[in-house]
Parts: C-alpha cells; structure tokens; sequence
C-alpha cells in the first residue's frame, strides 16, 4: 500500500482514549471535551479502578503535553502547526492567550470533524485572540502538507506533535522528516516532537497490565516496534534525515495535577525504590541543518 492510499483511521480510538485520561489533569479544555465524549470506552480500560498504574498512565500523558508547551515558549515562534493533534485543543488555546499566535491544528478528516462539534458544543472559540484554524491533514500527504502551510504569512514556523511516529514505519518516519526538512529549510524554525519514544523490556512489558484491547491495538499498529531502540539511536536516525537536537524538555513533575494522585496510591515498593524509574519517552527540539 503506498503512503498515499493508507489508512490511518483505525489509529483515531487512541485519541479518544488519551482524552478521557487527561481528563483527569488540568491541561487545557481535557476536563470539558472529556465530558462530552458519549459511548464504552474502546480499550477497556478500567475508569473505576483509579490505582497505581492508571495514575502513571495519566501522569505519563500530562507530562507529555507540558513538555511541548515547555519547548513552544523556548522557540517563542508565532507560526505553529500542529499534526494529528488528537482532540488536544492545544493550539486554541494558544489562540485565546495570544493575539500574535497563528496556530493550525490538524488530523484526519473524522476527528477533525468531532472536534469541531466539541468546539462548538462548548463555545470554546468564542473569545480567541490569535488566528485559529482546525483542518484535516494527512501529514504524510506532502501535498496537504504544503497547502497548509501556505496559510500561514511570512515568518519561522515551529512544527508540533504527539502521538503519531509510533504509528509509522522507518519509511513512514523518514518520508515525514523529508516534507517537514523542507519545510523548515524554507522558512525557518523548530519541529517539537514528543515521540521519542524507546522500546520497552520485556520484562518492562510484563510488568506493565494492559487490557485486551490495548493489547490488540498495539500489536495491530506494532507500537513497540516502531520505537526507537535507543536515544542514540533516535539521534543518529533524525541527524541521518538532517536534523541536529536543539533542546530537550525537562519536566517538573512535582508541578503536575496527578502527581498528588500517584503519591496516594504509591506502593510500598515503589516507595522504598532508590532507583529512578526507567526513561521511556523524551520531547525533542530539532532544526533542520
């Protein structure tokens, strides 16, 4: 199947899932949109048994969203593209602080449909400040890809995502870099990336409960594999697509909505452990070179 004809919605359900977890935190809008969200949750995950493990979940999520916010305000770039933006409404939010902010978010046509039913739904839009656009994109479809980026005026862009190289293949991620290299080269700035995302043990993999729909959705779209095998790996391959690492975002835990949550639910061993816990993911800062 080329890059053009695959289909990606069967990735959609993830994101209805990672909203119903951060609906549990204080990121922008989650709490509300999370609320609308009508039918069973398609993972099965367990919404009721709020333990150890469903805590670090959502920890794990929050963190990843303030850790692009973080990297954002570094690049301190009025121009940002988001891709397959899930139903995060990062950049609208972004758009009701700033005037000066021109922000595009964008993912496949359903969701971007939905979102905008939530949008309206909560009136979510109805004091922004900056230039908001909500528009469907396959971000592999170079085309789209440049047709949404001639929306923005003159000016460095900084490119944004999570939750979406897990799903492609080293071809898939090497054709995302190229459009998005050349992109950069043309105008200037950052692309923030959130998955940097290692392979787990399989020890680490055992330890960690999934349900059976996790299970079957992860090795559907073979999420382990399409992680990096290393940090250094993950840095040789994007300097190999012309990118050099410009930061890395540190993230303040102690300053997260859920970790007041965890804390409750620490096991003993947990507690006991002087070890810090295993680095599985990193939010990187690349340029293109």
């Amino acid at each position: 199947m080329s890059q053009e004809q695959k289909d990606f919605t069967s990735v959609s359900p993830s994101a209805r899932s990672l909203l119903l977890m951060k609906g549990y935190t204080d990121i922008p809008f989650a709490r509300e949109t999370a609320a609308l969200m009508q039918g069973p949750e398609v993972f099965g995950l367990n919404f009721d048994n709020k333990d150890f493990w469903f805590w670090i979940r959502v920890m794990h999520f929050e963190a990843r969203y303030w850790s692009i916010d973080q990297l954002l305000k570094q690049a301190s770039i009025k121009n940002i593209l988001e891709l397959s933006s899930g139903y995060s409404l990062r950049c609208l939010d972004l758009c009701l602080k700033d005037p000066a902010v021109h922000c595009i978010d964008t993912d496949l046509s359903g969701v971007v449909a939905a979102k905008r039913t939530l949008i309206a739904q909560l009136e979510a839009d109805k004091n922004v400040k900056g230039k908001f656009e909500l528009l469907p994109l396959n971000a592999l479809n170079e085309q789209e890809f440049e047709g949404i980026v001639d929306h923005f005026g003159k000016g460095e862009l900084s490119i944004v995502n999570e939750g979406l190289l897990m799903y492609l293949d080293i071809e898939e991620k090497k054709r995302l870099c190229r459009i998005i290299h050349a992109v950069l080269k043309q105008r200037g700035g950052y692309w923030i990336t959130a998955d940097v995302y290692i392979r787990r043990s399989a020890e680490m993999q055992a330890s960690i409960p999934q349900s059976k729909g996790e299970t079957t959705f992860f090795e559907q779209h073979n999420i382990e594999g399409n992680k990096f095998e290393s940090y250094l790996a993950a840095g040789g391959f994007f300097e190999d697509q012309g990118f050099e690492v410009v930061h890395e975002a540190v993230i303040n835990y102690q300053a997260l909505s859920a970790m007041p949550h965890l804390l409750k639910v620490l096991p003993e061993h947990v507690k006991n452990n002087q070890e810090p816990p295993p680095k599985v993911q990193a939010t990187w800062m690349l340029r293109a070179v």
